[in-house]
């Protein structure tokens, strides 16, 4: 199995880790009770719960794009050392990502973020020429 299948594969759990992080986050802030109701009425979030969101948004964001260009690696044989690394980066960014976005660093959201970012463009271009 190539490096890229392989981090599809653990991507998933990844995408889990954003969608526990949010969930968290919100239930800490709005309570269980709350979260488990049709939420009508919903107050703004507090800083941690609307994180969570957002970094949970922006995972999605890039999360189909890495999909697609790991699938294509795969399915095109083209995997390679770019391919390979542009996966990694963006893998191992995103996981980085998560505590990035609640440590008040100035810049380092964006820094990791802009690394992830790196790696979509290599595996693209890994694949694509």
């Amino acid at each position: 199995m190539s490096v890229e299948l392989t981090l599809l594969i653990w991507s998933a759990a990844l995408a889990f880790a954003y969608v526990m992080v949010q969930s968290t986050a919100y239930r800490l802030d709005y309570g269980i009770k709350f979260a488990g109701s049709q939420r009508d009425n919903e107050r703004p979030p507090n800083k941690w719960a609307a994180r969570g969101n957002r970094a949970l948004r922006n995972f999605l964001e890039t999360y189909g794009i890495f999909i697609a260009l790991a699938v294509a690696t795969e399915l095109s044989g083209r995997s390679d050392s770019l391919t390979q690394w542009g996966a990694q980066l963006w893998f191992w960014a995103r996981w980085a990502y998560i505590p990035g976005y609640f440590i008040d660093i100035p810049l380092l959201r964006s820094g990791i973020w802009m690394v992830s970012l790196i790696g979509l463009v290599l595996l693209f271009v890994g694949v694509a020429f």
